[in-house]
């Protein structure tokens, strides 16, 4: 099961070739007392609109839990699976959602994991899903992540396990591991651009209305999000500032100036009070402002580096290596959704 492929959320599994026709994929999805709803029905709406898009059979989506009893969700909802686990089809994918049901799960469930997972082709868990992968020793010697709540214990509990908490999803090998909740979407979609193609995931997003556009590697959180928001009023308005004029002369210098603050001392209190150095803030904002030009305009990206404050284009695309892990060409190609017209 180890062994790393890299950790580049951009590179497929494997390649098929392209007109090779494949029989319908069992996605298997566990079911258990208190699990997260949406970790269960978000990804299954992506498996099953495959069908509707491309024509064909798509996925064979099935549910389980131990007994095949009916299990209550931690948000009071009743699923009803199809069978149990010891009847369940053997699955090309394996989804193992997140809930407060995997705080102190049942050790039957960990003990089918420990033995059946490793026969499906993927391992793929939503949030807290990955605490269940990592009891049942999955995880060992990988990369992975979880919700942003749960990647501190999850390292601590378990060491072996490479944890980081900043991308939506992470990919080793055959196991993908995403963050809280909405990000099983992400991966969901990942999933079905790898076996099917981007356009047939693109109808998919569409139709869900989300955005097929967020890399594995994306923060879970926004610049905005990921900083807490200032209590002084100054620093409020400076961070605003940052937001709305990202390619403006944002040094500290001048940001002080704007908060009436030595820039020593705004320094020291932005950070403070915010999380974030100014420099590390004005970062994360300038790739998100760039990351958004890119995928909803045709602009160049000579021009978006100096809308965004890069200078040069450059400059931009260091930017989009370090945080993102690929160019901003490269982040177009992949990521730019032209406009639907009418």
């Amino acid at each position: 099961m180890a062994g790393k492929e890299g950790n580049s959320s951009l590179r497929p599994w494997r390649h098929r070739p392209k007109n090779e026709v494949m029989p319908p994929r069992t996605v298997l999805v566990l079911l258990f007392d208190d699990v997260q709803s949406l970790d269960v029905t978000g990804p299954v709406e992506v498996f099953a609109g495959a069908g509707p898009a491309t024509g064909t059979a798509g996925y064979r989506v099935r549910t389980a839990s131990l007994d095949g009893a009916a299990v209550r969700t931690s948000s009071g909802l009743t699923l009803v699976p199809d069978h149990a686990l010891a009847d369940a089809p053997a699955p090309h994918t394996l989804l193992v959602p997140g809930g407060q049901g995997t705080r102190t799960p049942d050790p039957r469930l960990v003990d089918w994991l420990r033995t059946a997972a490793p026969r499906a082709e993927r391992i793929v868990s939503v949030c807290t899903g990955a605490i269940l992968l990592a009891r049942a020793g999955l995880l060992d010697g990988r990369r992975a992540t979880t919700h942003w709540a749960y990647c501190a214990k999850l390292a601590q509990d378990h060491p072996e396990i490479e944890v980081d908490p900043d991308p939506i999803y992470v990919r080793d090998g055959n196991v993908a591991t995403s963050a809280g909740v909405t990000a099983g979407i992400d991966l969901a979609l990942a999933l079905v651009e790898e076996d099917h193609g981007r356009d047939v995931a693109l109808t998919i997003a569409r139709h869900l209305v989300v955005f097929l556009r967020r890399p594995g590697n994306q923060a879970q959180f926004s610049a905005q999000l990921a900083a807490q928001t200032a209590r002084r009023e100054p620093l409020r308005e400076v961070q605003q500032w940052i937001t709305e004029h990202p390619g403006h002369d944002l040094s500290v210098d001048s940001l002080a100036a704007r908060a009436r603050l030595s820039p020593r001392h705004f320094a020291r209190a932005f950070q403070s009070e915010t999380g974030l150095t100014p420099g590390k803030y004005v970062e994360r904002v300038r790739v998100e402002h760039a990351r958004r030009l890119l995928e909803d305009t045709t602009d160049g990206v000579e021009e978006i580096s100096r809308s965004t404050g890069y200078g040069t284009s450059e400059a931009m695309r260091r930017a989009f290596l370090k945080t993102l892990g690929t160019s901003p060409a490269e982040y177009r190609r992949r990521f730019h959704a032209p406009r639907a017209t009418t």
